[in-house]
């Protein structure tokens, strides 16, 4: 919710994220994984860095989104991958502000740096 334009509400009945009405993330029905449209790049990257914390399975099989086991996750990389997904279907204009009210955005930075070189 600290992101610009985040509205919380129920997605398949259980408590979910959206950006201007554009799905973000949702707590599975079992209040333990959290799904997150991240864009299949981000998902690749974090499966195969983590595998006991990032999976899929064969209903989100092909969708750009991952699954997070909250139990395994830190809350900084639990951030730092719905910031992501948060930069891929915000409007242009929220992400510049919050990038100009932030100042450099080191974390988001390096992890791209660390996606390029792998």
């Amino acid at each position: 919710m600290s992101f610009p334009g985040v509205e919380e509400g129920l997605s398949y009945g259980t408590p979910g994220f959206r950006v201007r009405g554009k799905f973000l993330a949702r707590l599975w029905e079992d209040g333990e994984v959290l799904v997150v449209k991240c864009g299949d790049q981000e998902r690749d990257f974090r499966m195969q860095a983590d595998p006991q914390t990032f999976f899929t399975t064969d209903h989100y099989r092909g969708y750009p989104t991952v699954l997070v086991r909250l139990a395994h996750v830190t809350p900084t990389v639990l951030r730092e991958i719905l910031e992501e997904a948060w930069r891929q279907h915000a409007p242009r204009r929220l992400v510049a502000e919050h990038d100009q009210a932030r100042g450099p955005v080191r974390r988001v930075r390096a992890i791209r740096t660390l996606r390029k070189k792998a």
